[in-house]
């Protein structure tokens, strides 16, 4: 007899990765920014924290909360191109949206709990924490299906300062991290433009994000990225005052132009 059980969050996460296209595959490839998980209050949580911070990682189930619908079979974004069982992978596209990451622990704050290398998006509700314990969760030498290895073919993705200043600009004022993004998207097949926006001219491509445009290229010999600069999708007529706005985001374009120009 089939029982339904109603599950009730007991927290959310506020982390910079807000879309999907923005978090890494698998938490380990994340960048170490901190996210934070924000346990409710009057639930005696605090409690059932104690003893947490002597873990260096934990377990946190959690819920894709941007999924409306689950899929039979997946596309993988890496490994291969056939479609596969979504339970033969680690997809988002689930019966039962549930998430579940192995992420670093950095310390416990009263209800707050400081985490790092995660691939939780933003406003995830949490459902339970558990410690990992490596003598048990660990199995390096299992056999991974159709998985390989997940370190092959990957390129170190370089930043020249002008991309890097135009990403801490962003960052700052509009709270993008495109080095972030840019680094997910570039360290495998970086030149697959059939599952990313790109374009290419000769040895130079063009990653798109949303209306923000970045401009690299590809070392093959070296497995080498060079990210060189950081460019506005619209164009001059585009950004002409009274346009229709559509992305609500020309004003912003329009500051990072006239910012950039005067320091050139």
């Amino acid at each position: 007899m089939m029982v339904k059980n109603l599950f009730q969050p007991i927290g959310v996460v506020s982390s910079d990765k807000k879309y999907r296209y923005e978090t890494p595959r698998q938490g380990v490839l994340a960048e170490e920014t901190i996210s934070v998980i924000s346990l409710l209050p009057h639930q005696n949580f605090e409690q059932a924290l104690e003893n947490l911070d002597g873990f260096e990682r934990i377990w946190v189930i959690y819920q894709f909360h941007l999924n409306d619908n689950w899929k039979p079979k997946v596309t993988p974004p890496r490994h291969t191109r056939k479609k596969i069982g979504v339970f033969a992978t680690r997809a988002p596209y689930r019966p039962n949206p549930i998430g579940m990451s192995c992420v670093r622990l950095l310390k416990v704050e009263g209800l707050k709990i400081y985490i790092t290398e995660s691939d939780i998006l933003d406003g995830s509700p949490v459902l339970d924490i558990k410690p990992y314990l490596p003598y048990s969760d660990s199995f390096p030498e299992v056999k991974t299906g159709w998985v390989k290895s997940g370190v092959e073919n990957k390129f170190e993705v370089l930043f020249e300062s002008v991309a890097e200043e135009k990403m801490k600009w962003l960052k700052q004022h509009v709270g993008i991290n495109l080095r972030s993004f840019t680094r997910l998207q570039l360290e495998f097949n970086p030149t697959d433009n059939s599952r990313k926006r790109i374009e290419s001219s000769e040895n130079e491509f063009i990653l798109s994000y949303r209306t923000w445009r970045i401009t690299y290229a590809v070392n093959e010999g070296d497995s080498i990225v060079v990210v060189g600069d950081i460019s506005t999708g619209y164009s001059k007529n585009d950004l002409k005052k009274g346009e229709h706005d559509s992305y609500g985001d020309k004003d912003i374009h329009r500051e990072f132009m006239k910012f950039f120009v005067k320091k050139a």
